[in-house]
This record gives C-alpha cells, sequence and structure tokens, in this order.
C-alpha cells in the first residue's frame, strides 16, 4: 500500500499512532512523519565523505536505538533517511547543481513523478559526492539486511496494508 498522503500531518503523530504509519514505496513520507523527522532529519547530510559517515552512523545508531524499542515506524523512518542520503547524494554526483532535468515543472503537474517531458541535463560528476552515496549504500544495505527489521516489515505490511 502507498503512503497515505491524505492524513493530517501537522496533528499526527505515529508515535502516538504507529497504526497509522505506512511503509510506502522508498522514501515515501519522509519529509512528513513525526516525530521521526524532527528526530532524524538534524543527522541527515551528505556534502562530503567525512560528513556522510557521522550521518549514516547516526542514523543506523536511531534505527537500531528503535529496534530496541520495538518501534517498527521509528526503524523505517530512519532507513528512509539513509536511503535518502544514498539517492541525494547521487543525484548531486551526478549533477552538480542537484537538478536533473531542464527547466521548472508546471505546476499542475507538481507532485507527480517523472520527468514530464523536460530534457534530462547532462551530467556533472561530483567525485566527493559519489563517495558519499557509497558511505549511505553500505549502510543502507546494512538496515535492510536486519532480519528483526525484514520480518516487522513483513508483518507490518500484513496487518496495516
Amino acid at each position: 500500500m502507498a503512503f497515505d498522503y491524505s492524513q493530517n500531518f501537522k496533528k499526527l503523530n505515529f508515535r502516538e499512532n504507529p497504526e497509522l504509519y505506512r511503509v510506502g514505496i522508498g522514501e515515501q513520507g519522509v519529509l512528513l512523519a513525526e516525530p521521526y523527522k524532527s528526530e532524524l532529519l538534524p543527522h541527515w547530510r551528505f556534502k562530503n565523505v567525512e560528513v556522510a559517515r557521522v550521518s549514516a552512523a547516526a542514523l543506523t545508531e536511531a534505527f537500531h536505538k528503535y529496534r530496541r524499542e520495538g518501534d517498527f515506524a521509528g526503524m523505517d523512518m530512519a532507513r528512509k533517511f539513509i536511503q535518502m542520503g544514498y539517492t541525494r547524494s547521487r543525484r548531486y554526483a551526478n549533477h552538480r547543481s542537484g537538478q536533473k532535468y531542464e527547466g521548472a515543472v508546471p505546476r499542475a503537474l507538481r507532485g507527480v513523478s517523472g520527468a514530464h517531458g523536460r530534457a534530462v541535463l547532462p551530467r556533472e560528476p561530483d567525485e566527493e559526492k559519489a563517495k558519499s552515496a557509497l558511505v549511505f549504500k553500505k549502510a543502507w544495505d546494512a538496515v535492510e539486511a536486519c532480519a528483526e527489521y525484514r520480518e516487522l516489515k513483513r508483518e507490518w505490511k500484513t496487518w496495516y496494508g
């Protein structure tokens, strides 16, 4: 089941109402689900390799803290921030500006995935961001390999969609 974007995220606390949390696909909801967004966002950085190492370590530690507390939504949100560290680092590794496509997305198409017919900009490699991405990829693979996380994720999707 996709992440439910119709919820009132300004008032919803997923720690108090974990049954309302949906895993979704990839990084869906990563910048919406509280209190996890506020707890994890300050640790999310990928400027260079050293910053990425510190960030990935802090996010991985948060993942394990939530695991010890039996907080699946927190575990999944930490995983999403680690995944987003990888995907954003890769974006900047390929395009120094962070923009993959030419031009702005028309207002009517904002929030819809895809390039919307826009041309892909030429790649401008950034080796430092590529190295940062590898740091996050290793951390992402490690949390995804956690047997407890995989089992809880399977159960969560069965119970809540």
